[in-house]
This record gives structure tokens, C-alpha cells and sequence, in this order.
């Protein structure tokens, strides 16, 4: 039986390791369009490789229909990715927060011995061939590959793995030609998006607090209904904000813009204090501190850069003294730092983010076998499919379980 599968990432490596060691007579072709494989799982958790979570469930991710995850994270649960990471030799830190790294704390490491795996297993590897299309002809799939931007060689197969991701990183050749050959089958997709990725807001104050880091509250209003509230960093950037909290934040408000819904993002400086007490405690210290600009003395609250675009912001001027600062002055600081709004317009794009939503719809795909519900002996498995993780691990885990199963189901 020979076996093509289509993107060299997570989800397909693993699928020919389990693929291979229970028939070691399959011939398994692996097509990247990279020079090596496992770009992306080179380039996660800030290469150090958040390669899984140990609390892992349907509530960790997105899509049409996030239950769709359940069969595959039963079967392959954080305690049997465990076992498999040590068949690699593959030693795990598990972290309080339960986010998961490679011992060696490189996502090389782990690069290199799923690569030492299917190298000792026989599975051939084609780099820097990228997939132009596939074909299916009576019960063969034809598959049409690009050599150096000159060669075009076509090679025969009994089934075929699409494990090729979506747009996410396209400087790591990241593309989706996965949705074009599923849509060549009668597959139907949900639109893709960015997810993990920094957003775009209608008023970044011309960059004026670009480099503020701050621990905050950020919570989310789709059209004006709070969706969701999250507690971490959060960036201020020239285009608007990132952050770890942007980041987990952003999931479902650019899910949200691709609806055409009106997102806003509420940002608390100061979420463990009231809005009431915050409000006495500025109104104490400009009592006690006589005569002082009120921008000079809000440095001691906030930073430098905050500051000015605070008082810009609330209409009070950069002049103003501490002896002169009113009631209502007071409350509208409070609140703004309390409360302050921003309007989302954009993302930064497939470029900056993590990973990609939207995908081939999982009600076209069996959830126990990962094989195509309308073409016989197609199989589809991680970010491809319209499920998404959130930030943790959580993709690369998905993206293992599903290659897992798509593993033991092809000697089927």
C-alpha cells in the first residue's frame, strides 16, 4: 500500500510514525514545501515548543463544532502522548499551569528525534516539493508535485493524508492548498481567519504608548454583549495591541469581525481596585501633594507614556495643578482606567498569528477515523479542519491527536 501524506507538520509526522510501526511493509511519501520538516513546531512556544497541555478538552477550542475534538483527545489523551513521547525518548516538563515543554526546553530537540523516528521506520521525506493538486482516478489518487520551481513530477497512491495547515506563517511557506484540494472533492470549508495574533484598533494614539506592558483585565463586547474576560499582559503597539491576553482574547473577536460585528475591547489597568476606590485614592494623593501638575504626580499611577494620552483622553489639561483638579476630573481618570475602549478594525494578519481558524468543516469528516465522509481513502488532520486552540498547547496537541488516529486508521 503506498500512502501520500501532504504537509510534513505535527499532525502528519506523527501519522506516519503510528502509520509505520504497525506495518512496517507501507510505503509512506511525505511532502513538504519546506527544506526540513516540523517549521511550525520549530517556531512554537517562542522555540521552546508548548508541545501540549495537561488538561485538554472540547472546552480548549473553536470552530463550527468544537465537540468534534472529543473522540480524538479520549483516545489520545495527555497520559498516551506521554507514553509515545518516551517511545522518541522524548522527556516532558510539565508546568504548574499545566502547559507542557520538552525537557531540553528546545523545540529543536523535538524536531529532531520525530525526524531520527521516521528516518529509522523507512518513511521517505521530499522536501521542498510543493503539492500543485491531487487527483483521484478509478481507486488511485494522482498527486501533482512542484520541484524547484522547474520540475513537475506526478506519483501514484492507494491514500492520502492532508495534513498541510492553513495560512498561518507564510514565511514558512504556509499555505491552503489543503482547502483548494478538498474543494476539488465536493468539500465544503468555513472562512479562515488569523487567530493568536495581535489586533488593529480604530485609535492607537499615533504609536504614543507603543512599549506599554501591563498586567489587565480585557474584556470583550460584541456588539455591546460582554463575550468573554480575560486577566494577563497586555502590549500597547503602534497598531494597537498584543500581549498574551490580546492574544487569548482574539480568538473570538476575530471570529467576530469575520461576521461583520461590531468588537470592543475594554481594558482595566487597575482590575483588582473598584472604579469608586481607585477614584479616592487619585483624589487622596492629589489632596496631599500641593501645587503639582496632575500629569507629573499621575506618573506615580501609571506610566510615563500613559500619562499624557490619560489626561488627552479625559480632556484635562497638561497645565492643570493638583490644587485646582475637580470631582468629575477625578471620576473621568478613574473610569477611563477603569474602563478604557478600544474599537478593533483589523488583525495583523496570517503573517504574525499563531494559527489559523475557520477550515474544512467537521461535519464532512468522521471524528473517529479522521477519513473523508465523501472520498474513500482521503483523510484530513490538523489545522486544515475548522478547529482551532486556544493558546497552551492546545493546537499542537490537537494536531497530534488527530494524526494519531488518521495513523491507525489507514491500514483499515
Amino acid at each position: 500500500m503506498k500512502i501520500a501524506v501532504i504537509g510534513g507538520g505535527a499532525a502528519g509526522i506523527v501519522a506516519s510514525i503510528i502509520a509505520k510501526r504497525l506495518n512496517k511493509n507501507l510505503q509512506i511519501d511525505i511532502f513538504d514545501a519546506n527544506k526540513s520538516l516540523g517549521k511550525k513546531i520549530l517556531a512554537s512556544g517562542n522555540g521552546r515548543c508548548n508541545i501540549s497541555n495537561r488538561e485538554v478538552s472540547s472546552k480548549n477550542y473553536l470552530g463550527e463544532n468544537p465537540d468534534f475534538v472529543d473522540f480524538a483527545l479520549k483516545e489520545f489523551s495527555f497520559n498516551t502522548f506521554s507514553k509515545f513521547c518516551k517511545t522518541l525518548g522524548l522527556m516532558l516538563d510539565i508546568k504548574e499551569n499545566g502547559k507542557v515543554y520538552p525537557l531540553s526546553n528546545e523545540a529543536k530537540s523535538v524536531v529532531n528525534l520525530f525526524v531520527l523516528e521516521l528516518e529509522a521506520l523507512g518513511v521517505n521525506i521530499f522536501c521542498e516539493h510543493f503539492v500543485e493538486s491531487l487527483e483521484k482516478c478509478d481507486d488511485k489518487f494522482i498527486i501533482k508535485t512542484e520541484v524547484n520551481k522547474e520540475q513537475k513530477i506526478y506519483k501514484e497512491y492507494d491514500k492520502v493524508l492532508i495534513s498541510s495547515g492553513l495560512a498561518a506563517a507564510p514565511q514558512l511557506n504556509a499555505s491552503e492548498i489543503g482547502l483548494k484540494i478538498a474543494s476539488n472533492f465536493g468539500h465544503t470549508y468555513n472562512p479562515t481567519y488569523p487567530s493568536l495574533v495581535g489586533l488593529q484598533t480604530q485609535n492607537s494614539y499615533n504609536g504614543k504608548l507603543q512599549g506599554v506592558k501591563k498586567e489587565c483585565s480585557v474584556s470583550l463586547y460584541i456588539n455591546g454583549t460582554l463575550e468573554e474576560e480575560i486577566f494577563g499582559d497586555v502590549l500597547f503597539t503602534n497598531y494597537g495591541v498584543s500581549g498574551f491576553a490580546i492574544l487569548d482574547i482574539s480568538q473570538r473577536a476575530v471570529l467576530a469581525l469575520t461576521q461583520f460585528l461590531d468588537v470592543e475591547l475594554r481594558i482595566n489597568f487597575f482590575p483588582k481596585v473598584t472604579v469608586n476606590d481607585l477614584s479616592n485614592q487619585l483624589q487622596n494623593i492629589f489632596k496631599t501633594i500641593k501645587n503639582q501638575k496632575v500629569l507629573d504626580i499621575l506618573t506615580g499611577v501609571v506610566s510615563n507614556k500613559i500619562a499624557p494620552v490619560l489626561l488627552e483622553v479625559c480632556k484635562i489639561p497638561f497645565e492643570l495643578k493638583t490644587d485646582d483638579i475637580n470631582q468629575k476630573q477625578i471620576k473621568a481618570l478613574s473610569h477611563q482606567l477603569s474602563s478604557w475602549r478600544l474599537k478593533v478594525v483589523d488583525t495583523q494578519g496570517f503573517s504574525h498569528s499563531e494559527a489559523s481558524g475557520g477550515g474544512i468543516r467537521t461535519s464532512e469528516i468522521n471524528n473517529k477515523t479522521f477519513e473523508s465522509k465523501m472520498v474513500k481513502n482521503l483523510y484530513f488532520a490538523g489545522e486544515v479542519l475548522d478547529i482551532v486552540g486556544n493558546r497552551g498547547g492546545y493546537n499542537l496537541h490537537f494536531a497530534f491527536a488527530s494524526g494519531y488516529l488518521v495513523g491507525k486508521n489507514l491500514l483499515k
